[in-house]
């Protein structure tokens, strides 16, 4: 029984809120933690790099095990203890150099690997079972924990540095993580009706399309997601102000996530959510161009132009709409396309595709950043954006046919 009087909706909103608070300081301040080691920018790439590269080996069958009579909630809470356990030896693992730290890393990114996915199908079950339910309004819990915890980060390590307490602290929040699995993931879906032999049902063409145009969407915030935090360190910002540039983008993808259910056009259209964040994309990508250009910020050497603050936190918000659109017309393609069957297979394998297409994106990232700086890691950046939009134009034509919105569940 779930230790919480509460009913699914805002028990899943919580799980996610505790689920990407971890995201919420690994994404910007884990590649500060790399850097305070004074390891080479390739390195940190590659490092950076590696748990996508696991992820897509590992995703796929661990959240496939849901369709074999596995539990959601039984990979969340393993899944968070693997966490907590492996950020609380990299300390250890780093100072027996870089290739020990990798290993390090790379079990913590099996670890990591189903949390999300596997939390994502635990809310598309709840919501295909209760109308009342809306994707949106379950996942804005997910983005106030990644916000709260960007700027916890960046106030707690602003105290303590980051070579003391980017670790520490997301090994305490893995712990809290699997606690909070335990306790809130019970009763919120329906256990599988019967075991599944793999590859049982086939996923159509269209679905397969929104996923690799989804996967490329979100592998084009490569180059920030890796090197973004860095870059702005080398310009004069501080962590608090690195976190409050994170959490502007998280801010609009909640207003996003809000309002979008308000919006006729956007309601229950999955294609249409994608070509909004791969079009944001490319227009966000652009903009990171122009600034570096305008600014002359093309290398990591620490000059700053004037207003650095006021021209980075719009392209900031485009967030909103290059992940907070994207996620919602992967997980409205999912429900509406997937076999009953294969729905975590479904679900594991967007995740992976997700993963391949980050990590040759964050690779390339690295290697820009080494020859050109980060101007050139934007601009390659622009055509993974432009593949994405081209996916979801394939994926339109292909679903047409198939698209049946009535009774299914809501964005």
């Amino acid at each position: 029984m779930s230790l919480l009087p509460l009913a699914a909706g805002p028990r899943l909103g919580l799980l996610y809120a505790l689920i990407f608070a971890g995201i919420g300081v690994a994404m910007p301040f884990l590649p500060l933690w790399l850097a305070s080691l004074g390891l080479p920018p390739e390195v940190i790439g590659a490092l950076v790099a590696l748990p996508i590269a696991v992820k897509i080996v590992a995703t796929a069958p661990l959240v496939a095990l849901i369709d074999r009579g596995v539990t959601a909630r039984a990979l969340l809470v393993a899944g968070s203890l693997g966490l907590a356990l492996t950020y609380a030896l990299m300390p250890a693992a780093a100072a027996r150099g870089w290739p020990v730290l990798a290993g390090a890393i790379a079990l913590n990114a099996v670890a990591g690997a189903p949390l999300v996915p596997a939390l994502d199908y635990l809310c598309l079950a709840a919501v295909r079972r209760d109308p009342r339910l809306a994707y949106a309004r379950i996942r804005l819990g997910g983005s106030l924990g990644f916000l709260a915890a960007s700027l916890a980060g960046g106030w707690l390590l602003g105290l303590v540095g980051e070579r003391a307490g980017v670790t520490a602290f997301l090994a305490g929040l893995g712990l809290v993580s699997a606690l909070g699995s335990a306790a809130l993931a019970a009763g919120t879906a329906a256990e599988p009706a019967r075991r599944t032999p793999p590859g049982s049902a086939r996923l159509p063409l269209a679905l397969r399309l929104a996923m690799a145009a989804a996967a490329s969407a979100q592998a084009s915030h490569a180059a920030v997601y890796a090197f973004g935090s860095i870059h702005w360190t080398s310009l004069g910002l501080t962590p608090p102000l690195i976190g409050a540039a994170w959490a502007t983008g998280v801010v609009a993808e909640i207003a996003f996530f809000v309002l979008v259910g308000r919006v006729a056009a956007l309601r229950d259209a999955p294609f249409r959510l994608l070509a909004l964040g791969a079009g944001a994309a490319l227009l966000r990508w652009a903009g990171l161009i122009g600034l570096s250009g305008l600014s002359g910020l093309s290398d990591l050497s620490g000059r700053s132009g004037p207003g650095l603050a006021a021209a980075l936190l719009p392209l900031q918000a485009l967030h909103g709409l290059t992940f907070g659109a994207t996620q919602l017309g992967a997980m409205g393609a999912l429900a509406r396309l997937a076999p009953e069957a294969a729905r975590g297979r479904a679900q594991g394998i967007y995740a992976a595709s997700a993963s391949l297409a980050s990590a040759a994106a964050t690779l390339a990232s690295g290697a820009a950043v080494r020859q050109g700086g980060p101007l050139l890691a934007f601009a390659l950046m622009l055509p993974v954006a432009a593949l994405a939009l081209v996916l979801t134009a394939a994926a339109a034509r292909a679903g047409a046919a198939r698209f049946v919105t009535r009774g299914e569940p809501r964005l």
